[in-house]
């Protein structure tokens, strides 16, 4: 079913409002932010997985992002604890799960076809970088072509350049308050501005938000 899938209209969602949906999968559950119901089955997603929840074994035909937002993943290989960035490349087959339950920030079929770097990154025990302006830091995630993602941390009464966003911006905001002159976002809110959208973003109270820029073109 389609939901949020026109990429030229801005969205605005509360993440914390929506309703958890069984996935028809025992012990997880989801809140859908945006599905294109297409081919390639392209959909962004904050699923939680319960206690000894295991699946079977899938392929991302295009790939996956992840960002662990609570709890231990597990991908049948490894373990991933909050905070923690996973970049599956397109035609990846991993079984997922979590023993002691986990919440995660989905993105699936996304990337490039030729998009084949697989990454892991612990953002809570990495180097952050000083940002364009004073009181932003920055934790680069992924980078292909026009493709960038990264964590931003922003101090308070911290204040941007006006910029516009060619491919597109989608951000999920993980703590405090996020705003622009179109409003304030709370942790929990996630929002994509379509290609060459504009905005002049600042935070009075400080936050941090995961950024993506570039991938909505088509």
């Amino acid at each position: 079913m389609k939901f949020n899938d026109d990429i030229s209209q801005r969205v605005v969602l509360h993440s914390y409002t929506l309703p958890w949906i069984d996935s028809g999968q025992s012990g997880i559950q989801s809140k859908l932010l945006e599905d294109r119901a297409d081919k390639f089955s392209r959909f962004t997603s904050i699923v939680t997985y319960g206690v000894n929840t295991l699946l079977e074994s899938h392929i991302c035909p295009l790939g996956q992002e992840i960002l662990v937002l609570a709890g231990v993943y597990e991908d049948g290989a490894e373990s991933y604890g909050e905070g923690t960035y996973i970049k599956n490349p397109p035609g990846s087959s991993y079984t997922v799960g979590s023993k002691s339950g986990c919440t995660l920030f989905v993105k699936n079929n996304y990337l490039p076809p030729d998009d084949n770097q697989r990454t892991i990154i612990d953002t809570q025990n990495t180097d952050w970088f000083e940002g364009l302006v004073t009181g932003l830091t920055v934790l680069p995630l992924a980078e292909f072509g026009t493709r960038h993602t990264a964590l931003v941390r922003w101090a308070p009464k911290t204040k941007f350049n006006p910029h516009r966003h060619y491919g597109g911006e989608e951000i999920l905001v993980l703590k405090g308050v996020f705003e622009d002159e179109f409003g304030s976002y709370p942790a929990g809110t996630w929002m994509r501005s379509p290609h060459m959208s504009a905005h002049h973003p600042f935070s009075v109270d400080g936050c941090l938000i995961l950024v993506m820029t570039g991938h909505l073109l088509d």
